[in-house]
């Protein structure tokens, strides 16, 4: 359970990266919460603990799901404001969490052979395109080193480069799955994140989701 101050921090986060895309500093923090800066240091490791913010070796927020705050090999721009995604999941998930932008540009390009890809991401509906998403690490495993495993969520040209890729990593195969999926995966799986209070989806509810959204096996931990 997130403290009264570790959640009033984490809607200053949210809310401050959905206008701008920029991750404000602990002294904003400070003032807006009316706290010090080391309750505000205090706040963002509670928060981390709770997997709600992903801090780095520098005690910096570099990930607040969907939203990065360094290149994680997605930009996502919208009409006012311009983004890093987390990964692919994240990428296509903010056009759809942020109200001010239900349309973003979402743009990468392949790991594999380093093709542009560019998509208008949308709340109506998956974008058109015939790429299709790679995402290496099952999905209870992702919080054993989740920088690594959000930048392991790509989207290739097709299956032959995601082979190609994995040839040349020494990788092996995870998930395989086309951009429709892939935008169902991200269209309400940050549902509620910019409000208050924000509870994360418990294991069973997270694989109830996976499959609803046709991402089904052990990978996804709903396995039949």
């Amino acid at each position: 359970m997130t403290s009264d101050l570790g959640e009033l921090v984490r809607l200053h986060i949210y809310s401050t990266l959905a206008a701008t895309g920029l991750m404000p500093s602990v002294r904003d923090l400070a003032t807006r919460t009316g706290v010090s800066s080391e309750a505000v240091d205090a706040a963002l490791d509670e928060l981390a603990a709770a997997r709600h913010l992903v801090l780095d070796a520098d005690r910096g927020v570099v990930l607040a799901h969907p939203f990065a705050t360094r290149n994680f090999a997605f930009s996502v721009m919208g009409e006012h404001t311009l983004w890093w995604g987390g990964c692919a999941w994240d990428a296509f998930a903010i056009p759809n969490l942020v109200p001010a932008e239900p349309a973003a540009l979402v743009a990468t390009t392949c790991p594999a052979c380093g093709t542009a890809h560019s998509w208008t991401v949308t709340r109506e509906g998956p974008p058109d395109g015939t790429q299709v998403a790679h995402f290496l690490v099952p999905m209870a495993r992702v919080w054993d080193d989740v920088v690594h495993a959000c930048e392991h969520q790509r989207i290739f040209c097709d299956d032959a480069c995601v082979a190609r890729w994995l040839s040349d990593t020494g990788n092996e195969r995870g998930a395989v799955f086309d951009l429709t999926t892939l935008w169902r995966l991200a269209a309400n799986w940050y549902a509620g994140r910019l409000d208050s209070p924000y509870r994360r989806r418990e294991p069973a509810e997270a694989a109830a989701y996976f499959e609803h959204a046709g991402l089904v096996g052990t990978f996804w931990g709903n396995a039949p």
